[in-house]
Order: structure tokens, then C-alpha cells, then sequence
């Protein structure tokens, strides 16, 4: 029933993934924008709270005419016209309206939430019509000591036909690294009334990054070709090659994948750690980031609030593992987050990654705790905190935004895509302008409320800190880094949101970059300066006055969060 997925706590939901429109959506949706290289908006994600809202301001306007308002066919309606609306929108930097659109139906069949998406498709099928319909149903198949057994597929695809549906294709998940087995192939086609090639099998791999080869090596791409007869479809040579091209960078990023030996360790210090899809995008950042590297990436958690020496009291054993974890690792990753909650676990980590040389990276959360552990013990401000911890505090170095709501927390922040602007002259010696392609100009995807106090840049700035990147305006402070050290860098930003597999985001490519050692991060810049392409098509990337994601949204009655989550 939520709007959107913004009020979610990570635990409950995982990671809460930012649109260049500033729609809080979904994780899912990032897998579909990295994988497909495709720039979705707030509308691609339908959730029940949405339908609601409109069909009921749609019965407060009168749209209905006093007809009695209902779930079939109102609801069910608004779900097919949101989804035929959408189907439409250009998702590419082609503009082009696009040939297909998937839609993902989450739950189970037979769950009361999903029941009236259920029902909007069976309807869907007969609006749009039999050439224009396929339905693919994902399935477990359940090894039981070596033996694949299909009664659970059986059981589900009745009970999908009891509602209307009739899969054209099922995907039977194995959560074993067997393939699925001929005769469990047939025994499935049999009971569950469809052809043998219209059953696949997705079973574990060495690599997320294997499942497109894996499905394409069953035909099913043939397959969807005749069944939405997409031979209709004019390709240009152009699309032809650029499709070539993208599977032979595909194959080749696989085939490398399997062949890495070197390592880099990355130390992820979080709040959320016991909750690993919390940092979802982050991590898909550092795998893509260390493909390009050619390094496998070893990852350690470490819970922030280990770090602090409370913990040493109260559990020494967690404690010392997560100091273990931070010295021994190649580079330091401090994420973002919301709460007071290991937020001095945090800095100590930022503090030895300062001191030490060590290559660290803060993301939105972590820029800001850069800037209050600099504020600290640089610059001598003992007082120094956020203003978040402590509203009241006399050394606030991270303050509450002016313009965001003090009273609603869904859909309220600083969230989109925006533009950042680098300072005049640090073409020169900033990595990450370099990172960026040496341009003076960058999009990234921002999610917070807070920003360094504008009254305090003077004194951080004569200390040495380094804001390289600001807003259009020179007054929020959006990017810092560090000219004499390896790799400091800190983003207001959350650029984990804009990476792809065969395009890393930045940030992240430098963090692993230098954490490999100088002469990688050497040769990355270079091949940064010749080659990086932003992901975001050229009509998202304009001046912040431009943009509209600070336009009123209708709301119904919210909860105020406690700032500890």
C-alpha cells in the first residue's frame, strides 16, 4: 500500500533506489536500468498505493459519474491504463517509443495483494491482443538430494490457469548450480500444457552476470521473436551492430570475470550490514567497477557500530574483527545512511583511512561524516557533529536543509538527478574530474536532506579541504577530495545509482582504482579521460532550474519517522 518505497527502513525492504525524476522506487528497478542500460521514471513503478490514490481522486472529482466505484473494473482499469501509458515512454537515448515492455508482477500467485494486479492482466491480454501478450512465469524447482521435483510448478501453473492466465513460457528457478534435467523438462511440459522449448531453466551460475548467456543459450530469444512476431519490427544495420557490439562486450566481460586472480579488498562500513541488499547498487558499483580493473572484488561488512569503543565493553570479539577487517583492507567504503547509529564508528574508520593513505570513498552519509571527523580533528572544532544528531548543537558542521519539509518525510528530500559544477582549475590535479572524462559538469542522483553548513566552508576550506565540486550556484558543497592523498573523495551524490556493467560509475571505478594500486588508478584516469560516456540521456542532463522534482505531490497522511533507523 506504500506511494513509493521512500518511508521504508532498509531492513524492511532493502535498498531504496533514486530515478533521474526523484522517484523512490524499488530495488528492482536499478537491476532493470543496469542490466538493460535503460533511464526509467517514478511511473515504471506501479504499487498498489498509487491505483488507489488515483482512482480514488477520480471518484472525489467525479470521473466515475456516481457509478459505484469498485475493484473490477476501476481498479483493475487504472492498473491497464497506467501500464499501456507508461509502455510508451522512451527509455533510451534514442527517444524512441519502445518495441517491447516488460512488466514484473511481484508475489505469488494466489496472494490476496497481488489478486487485482492478476486480474488486470488476464483482462490486459484481450485489450492489447494474442500478438502482443506474453507471459513468462517464474517458478522453484526444488532439489531434494539430487532429485528435481515439479510439483510446486504444477501446483502454481494451476492455479494460474484457475485465474485466467496461460504462461507461454516458465522459468524454473534452481537454487543449485545443477542445470535443469531433460526429463524434468519434459515431465513440466507435460502437466503443465505447454512445449518443451517453452520451459527454461535458471539454475546458479558463478555469476549473476551469466544468466542473459544462460537464457539466450536455451532460444529464448528465438521464441519471444515468433511469439510477439517482432520480425515485423524494422531494425536498422545501426541497431543491428550496436547489438553485435554489446554481446561480443558481454561475452568478453564474462569470459574475463572467470579468469581474475588478483585481489582488492574493499571494507564496507555500514549501518545496515545485516541486511546486505540495503547496498545493493553500491556493491553492483564495486563488481563492475573491479571488472574493469580486473580484480576480483572481496568485499567485507563491517557493522559501524563495532568500531566504537563501546564495543571493545561490551563484545571485544566483534570489535577487534571489525578493526581487522578495516586495517587489513586495500580501500575503505563509507556508505550512505540516516540516524545517529554508528555514525562515530564511522568517522574512526574515516579518520584511518585519512591518516593512513588509504583510499576511502563516502557516499552522501559518508561525505558528510568526512567533513564533521576533518572538522574535528583538522580543524579542531571538538564540538563538531551534525546537526541531524543534535539539533541544538553549537558546532553544527552538517545542517538541515531550508527548503525541505520538517513535517513529511516521503518524497520530501533533495532526490533526482543534479547537476555539479567543478572548480575552476582542478582539471589540473582532481582524480575524479578525471574520472569523469575531465569534464566541468557532471549528473548525478542526490537523496538527502542535510548539506554542509555554509557558514563553516571558509574555515574547512583554510584548512585544506578540498570542495571540488559544488552546485550551480557555488553554495551546497557536493564533491570534496583531497589533492595529497591517494584517493579521499567524498559525494553528496549518490553516483552508485548511474553505474553499469560495462560503464562503472566513477567514484566507485577511482576507489577501486587506487585501492588495486597508483599505476591502475594511472591507467584508469587515462582511459576515463578518452572514453567515459555519461549513462543519463542528453535530454536529463540539464541546469537545475530546469528540473521539477521539487513540484507538490499529492500525499495522504504520513508518519513522522525518528531520525534513528
Amino acid at each position: 500500500m506504500n506511494i513509493d518505497a521512500g518511508t521504508m527502513r532498509p531492513q524492511e525492504h532493502g535498498e531504496v533506489y533514486v530515478l533521474n525524476d526523484g522517484g523512490e522506487v524499488d530495488l528492482d528497478l536499478g537491476n532493470y536500468e543496469r542490466y538493460l542500460n535503460v533511464t526509467l521514471s517514478r511511473d515504471n513503478n506501479i504499487t498498489t498505493g498509487k491505483i488507489y490514490r488515483e482512482v480514488i481522486e477520480k471518484e472525489r472529482r467525479g470521473d466515475y459519474l456516481g457509478k459505484t466505484v469498485q475493484i473490477v473494473p476501476h481498479v483493475t482499469n487504472a492498473i491497464q491504463d497506467w501500464i499501456e501509458r507508461v509502455s510508451k515512454i522512451p527509455v533510451d537515448e534514442t527517444g524512441e517509443e519502445p518495441d517491447v515492455c516488460i512488466v514484473e508482477l511481484g508475489g505469488t500467485v494466489g496472494d490476496i495483494e497481488s489478486a487485482p494486479f492478476v486480474e488486470a492482466m488476464r483482462q490486459f491480454q484481450f485489450r492489447v491482443g494474442h500478438d502482443n501478450f506474453a507471459l513468462i512465469h517464474v517458478s522453484l524447482v526444488p532439489d531434494m538430494h539430487g532429485e528435481q521435483k515439479t510439483k510446486p510448478t504444477q501446483t502454481t501453473v494451476h492455479a494460474l490457469r484457475g485465474l485466467g492466465l496461460l504462461p507461454d513460457l516458465i522459468a524454473c528457478r534452481l537454487i543449485v548450480q545443477k542445470p535443469l534435467e531433460p526429463a524434468t523438462k519434459a515431465k513440466i511440459s507435460m502437466f503443465c500444457h505447454v512445449a518443451p522449448e517453452q520451459v527454461v531453466g535458471v539454475h546458479d551460475v558463478s555469476s549473476v552476470y551469466h544468466v542473459p548467456l544462460l537464457l539466450q543459450s536455451q532460444g529464448i530469444v528465438e521464441y519471444l521473436q515468433k511469439r510477439l512476431n517482432l520480425a515485423s519490427i524494422k531494425i536498422t544495420s545501426q541497431m543491428k551492430e550496436r547489438g553485435r557490439s554489446l554481446e561480443t562486450r558481454w561475452r568478453e566481460l564474462t569470459k574475463r570475470q572467470e579468469r581474475l586472480f588478483d585481489e582488492v579488498t574493499i571494507a564496507l562500513v555500514g549501518k545496515y550490514t545485516d541486511m546486505q541488499d540495503s547496498y545493493m547498487s553500491v556493491v553492483k558499483s564495486l563488481e563492475h567497477s573491479a571488472f574493469r580493473c580486473n580484480r576480483k572484488l572481496r568485499l567485507k561488512w563491517v557493522d559501524a557500530s563495532d568500531l566504537e569503543p563501546e564495543a571493545q565493553i561490551v563484545n571485544p570479539a566483534k570489535y577487534h574483527d571489525a578493526w581487522r577487517a578495516v586495517v587489513s583492507a586495500n580501500g575503505i567504503l563509507v556508505p550512505g545512511g540516516f540516524g545517529v547509529r554508528g555514525s562515530e564508528g564511522m568517522m574512526l574508520a574515516i579518520k584511518w583511512a585519512r591518516e593512513q593513505k588509504i583510499p576511502f570513498l563516502g557516499i552522501c552519509f559518508g561525505f558528510q561524516l568526512a567533513v564533521v571527523e576533518w572538522a574535528r580533528n583538522v580543524c579542531g572544532m571538538t564540538g563538531a557533529t551534525s546537526a541531524e544528531f543534535d539539533a541544538s548543537a553549537q558546532e553544527p558542521v552538517i545542517v538541515f536543509m531550508p527548503e525541505i519539509s520538517k513535517t513529511h518525510m516521503g518524497g520530501t528530500m533533495r532526490l533526482g538527478l543534479r547537476p555539479t559544477v567543478f572548480e575552476d582549475g582542478s582539471e589540473a590535479w582532481s582524480k575524479v574530474r578525471k574520472l569523469y572524462g575531465g569534464a566541468a559538469k557532471i549528473w548525478e542522483r542526490h537523496r538527502h536532506r542535510y548539506e554542509v553548513n555554509p557558514a563553516l566552508i571558509e574555515r574547512l576550506t583554510k584548512s585544506g579541504m578540498r570542495f571540488v565540486g559544488k552546485d550551480e550556484r557555488s553554495e551546497r558543497m557536493q564533491v570534496l577530495e583531497l589533492p595529497d592523498h591517494p584517493y579521499f573523495v567524498g559525494f553528496q551524490a549518490h553516483p552508485e545509482f548511474c553505474t553499469r556493467p560495462l560503464n562503472p560509475s566513477p567514484p566507485f571505478l577511482g576507489l577501486i582504482a587506487a585501492a588495486s594500486g597508483s599505476q591502475v588508478l594511472a591507467e584508469q584516469l587515462e582511459i576515463q579521460l578518452q572514453s567515459f560516456k555519461p549513462p543519463h540521456p542528453e535530454g536529463a542532463m540539464v541546469d537545475e532550474a530546469a528540473l521539477r522534482h521539487d513540484e507538490e505531490r499529492p500525499r495522504g497522511e504520513e508518519v513522522i519517522l525518528n531520525s534513528e533507523q
